[in-house]
């Protein structure tokens, strides 16, 4: 990010481990997590939990892998590189819950971004009813901080979802007395005004608040918001100032997003917006020079 220098003489570059379920049409799940790590500056790995046939207008296949290949995707990584954040994506069943949680246990891990993802942007549903249980009892406790969206934390907290800044404000409340240490609640489906996210932890609530931008393409926002925050507390940052340089760059890569074609529903956003708009600068200025 442009308003984020890391100093790459004190410290080795960020290793970020990112567990979700592959989308074929690279938009979501891991493979934008493993863009916006790169974006960011960290080195990016990969746990898979699902592999799914999607596009930008449909999820058409799930296959769910194995819990013990899920585990051994996990002990593999932690026995050979040192993980310095975890961001949590697609689990769609309890028995994948459990493994993850008894595996990030054993590994002492401390920094956990979670995204409880339930829903495709296209509207198909990723997360069984009955795992949303097991998300709350096994996970959320041991997260540094949560990222759902409204109808996420709807489900969460089994009531109506918020729909205004007041309910939000006291849904972030109700979500962090779950266990988390932190919320950030996003409200982006909202439809009046700017769209402002909650941020709240044990020392009070805070938003971050960017402009509405109108475009269809914003498939993958909410995996591309929790890695950017995985990709920047890796690199050391407090949780409150990853969260908000997180909240700004999801808002240029959404408002880039229409510089992409991809698909012909609900596009992605833009992961690479500022390098790949200094990259252009830079053959311009060569080009111009010659």
């Amino acid at each position: 990010m442009s308003n984020h220098q890391r100093n790459k003489s004190s410290k080795a570059i960020a290793n970020v481990l990112t567990i979700a379920g592959s989308d074929s049409g690279g938009g979501a799940g891991v493979q934008a997590d493993l863009k916006t790590m790169s974006a960011l500056g960290a080195y990016g790995l990969s746990v898979i939990t699902a592999l799914t046939a999607q596009n930008t207008t449909a999820v058409t296949a799930i296959h769910d892998v194995p819990p013990d290949i899920i585990a051994a995707q996990l002990d593999a990584v932690f026995d050979d590189i040192r993980i310095d954040a975890i961001k949590i994506g697609m689990l769609s069943r309890p028995d994948v819950i459990d493994v993850v949680a008894e595996r990030l246990r054993h590994h002492d891990v401390t920094k956990i971004v979670l995204d409880p993802v339930m829903v495709a942007k296209s509207g198909d549903r990723l997360l069984q009813a009955d795992a949303v249980a097991a998300l709350v009892d096994r996970l959320l406790p041991m997260a540094t901080v949560i990222t759902p969206n409204l109808p996420e934390t709807g489900v969460l907290l089994d009531r109506p979802a918020p729909t205004d800044l007041e309910s939000m404000r006291q849904a972030a409340t109700d979500l962090l007395a779950l266990g988390p240490e932190a919320v950030l609640l996003k409200g982006g489906h909202l439809t009046n005004g700017d769209a402002i996210d909650i941020f709240a932890d044990e020392a009070g609530q805070d938003s971050f608040r960017s402009a509405r931008i109108a475009t269809k393409n914003t498939h993958g926002t909410g995996c591309t918001l929790s890695a950017a925050i995985a990709a920047l507390l890796g690199q050391g940052l407090p949780l409150g100032e990853a969260a908000r340089l997180a909240k700004a760059y999801i808002a240029d890569a959404i408002a880039a997003a229409d510089d992409l074609d991809v698909g012909k529903g609900h596009g992605p956003v833009h992961h690479f917006h500022q390098l790949w708009q200094q990259a252009d600068n830079a053959r311009t200025n060569g080009g111009a020079g010659q």
